[in-house]
This record gives structure tokens, C-alpha cells and sequence, in this order.
């Protein structure tokens, strides 16, 4: 018995030695403060405006809302039923004054056309392969694109009315 436990001590430590003395040496990490010089060599910030925050009110978007008037009032009837349709259909993906899987829709309106939001509400999927700016948007929110909810023009519309309100 002791002959057995001496055997797997001398291969347990014939393993624990071949596999040792073979360490890679690694740099020492260290902070090191940036002259003045290398400062001014980094590449400067981009410029670009992201998707979400892109100023597009001359684009009507892809699909069958070519022109929308909206009235100068808030017609809260229409609010009241775009909030629950809201809810129900988009919280999963969007959320107001917070950027989640999808954009925030606060402020929507100083960004966006009605008819671009219109139809992007009625057929996100044909906005994603043909608009730029909805392509632009499916980028910058990780290809995470908007489902279809198969709403009608008449809940799109109500939604819109609802988006009308968030500032």
C-alpha cells in the first residue's frame, strides 16, 4: 500500500515538474504621464453625429406615408390611446428619456419627419434595407432591429400623436 502511495506522489510530482519552469516573463505594468507633446499627437475626436441624435426632418423614410399634416393642437384622445399602445407594443425595446435596446422616442419630433416615423412604425423592415438613416440607426443600437408590430395606420398615427408629447 505504501509502495502505491509513494508511486502516484513521485508521477504527481514528475507531472508538476515537467509542466513548470516555462513562464513567459510579462512587462511590469506602470502608468506613464503623456508629455505635452504626445498629447497634441493624439488623433482628435470624431465628429460625426450618431443616428440617434442626427437632425433628418427632410427625410420622409421608405414606404406608403409620402405626406402627413398634423394639426397645430395635441389631440389628447389620440395621446391617451398612442400612451397605451405605446406601452403595451415598445416599452420592451424603447423607453423614454433613456437609451435602451432601441432609441429614446423624447424628442423624436425635432429629429425626425412624421412620415419617416410613420413608417418606420408600419414597416421597419423595409426602412432598415433602404433608408440610410435607419440602416445608420440599426448600426449604432448593435443590429438590434425593431420588430413589426403589424400596427395599423390609425395606431401609428395615435403613437405619433403620443411622440408629439415627449420633450
Amino acid at each position: 500500500m505504501k509502495a502505491i502511495h509513494r508511486l502516484a506522489l513521485l508521477i504527481t510530482l514528475g507531472l508538476l515538474i515537467s509542466c513548470g519552469g516555462k513562464e513567459e516573463k510579462k512587462d511590469n505594468f506602470y502608468y506613464k504621464k503623456k508629455t505635452q507633446n504626445e498629447i497634441k499627437k493624439e488623433e482628435p475626436k470624431s465628429d460625426v453625429v450618431p443616428a440617434s441624435k442626427r437632425v433628418t426632418l427632410d427625410n420622409k423614410g421608405v414606404g406608403k406615408i409620402k405626406n402627413l399634416e398634423l394639426s397645430p393642437t395635441i389631440d389628447n384622445a389620440m395621446v391617451e390611446r398612442g400612451a397605451a399602445l405605446f406601452k403595451t407594443n415598445c416599452t420592451a425595446c424603447h423607453k423614454t428619456n433613456k437609451r435602451f435596446i432601441g432609441p429614446n422616442p423624447t424628442g423624436i419630433m425635432e429629429r425626425r419627419s412624421p412620415e419617416w416615423i410613420m413608417n418606420m412604425i408600419l414597416d421597419p423592415k423595409i426602412m432598415t434595407e433602404e433608408d440610410q438613416c435607419a440602416k445608420d440607426l440599426l448600426v449604432e443600437f448593435n443590429g438590434a432591429a425593431m420588430a413589426n408590430q403589424n400596427l395599423t395606420e390609425e395606431q401609428a398615427r395615435d403613437i405619433l400623436e403620443y411622440f408629439r408629447t415627449l420633450k
